[in-house]
């Protein structure tokens, strides 16, 4: 796939938007626009996290928008996420990435400061985790329903363990990405903008957060519970155990062939056998509600 670049130019500065270049790509961008080589080359570095970098001439960032599609079991930053570069001057904005993002195809406002687009922009990267993470809200609800209200389906730990993952490598990025905006200097008509982009982030940091703590306590819930069926399988065992040992011994010793067992010729003895094997058992039934096992 070949590079795509895209230029408009504004009242105040121009915006150069670069989609998939090549190495051979970077070497003439950074020539083109007198970049540090290094910094152009981060800018396509597969799953580098949020940074910026401060020289005399631009600013530099990288920050990283949701890309992975709802059923994707992807756990990693590369996976779950795709990252935006921008080198930012006073009047040009250049932006470079691998994937296509639609939101980068819809600025067509005359936008007067650079700033003005760049938050723009940084704000549509924010925005793009709030549908994964109403997604992952939503399963998580279903997941708490199944065990709460002991639905027939069955929950999956592999389906807990992603979400849990999910959550937890989102809010790594947006820390890294709140980070980057904290160290970001914009000019003072764009402050609300930039406030307005921090809450946000924000806001949606503590969702994630409540979705990794909601998973761990599910997937305990879920163990625990588990557990206690199995012990209860197991104390079912038991108490059958307990009333067939006693009548199994009896059962055993008067199953035995040898000639000198007067008890075999006594004319109720089977009878006797049965009445001791129903009071044993009797005995036993009485034991265990006593101490309250029944």
């Amino acid at each position: 796939m070949q590079a795509i670049v895209r230029e408009q130019n504004f009242k105040t500065f121009s915006w150069i938007n670069i989609t998939n270049p090549s190495e051979a790509d970077l070497m003439t961008l950074s020539a083109d626009y007198s970049l540090d080589h290094a910094l152009v080359a981060d800018s396509m570095q597969h799953g580098h996290l949020p940074k910026i970098e401060v020289t005399e001439d631009y600013t530099f960032i990288i920050l990283r928008g949701h890309t992975a599609a709802k059923n994707d079991e992807a756990t990693t930053v590369g996976g779950l996420s795709n990252k935006i570069a921008f080198f930012i001057r006073k009047n040009q904005l250049i932006t470079v990435h691998r994937a296509e993002f639609d939101f980068l195809l819809n600025k067509e406002k005359a936008y007067k400061y650079v700033d003005q687009l760049l938050l723009e922009i940084i704000a549509d990267l924010v925005n793009s985790y709030t549908e994964p993470l109403r997604m992952q809200s939503e399963k998580m609800d279903e997941i708490e329903q199944i065990i709460f209200l002991k639905s027939q389906s069955k929950i999956s730990v592999k389906d807990l363990y992603y979400q849990r993952t999910k959550a937890r490598v989102c809010k790594k990025i947006l820390q890294m990405m709140q980070s980057v905006l904290n160290q970001l200097h914009i000019s003072a008509s764009q402050k609300m903008l930039l406030e307005d982009t921090r809450d946000t982030l924000t806001d949606t940091m503590l969702q994630y957060d409540e979705i990794v703590e909601n998973a761990q306590n599910l997937l305990n819930t879920y163990l625990s519970i588990t557990s206690q069926k199995n012990n209860d399988v197991m104390r079912l065992l038991t108490i059958f155990s307990v009333f067939f040992l006693p009548l199994t011994f009896l059962a055993g010793i008067y199953g035995m062939n040898f000639d000198n067992m007067p008890e075999l010729k006594t004319t109720y003895g089977y009878f006797v056998v049965l009445f001791v094997m129903v009071i044993i058992s009797l005995l036993i039934y009485v034991w265990f509600k006593w101490k309250k096992i029944l």
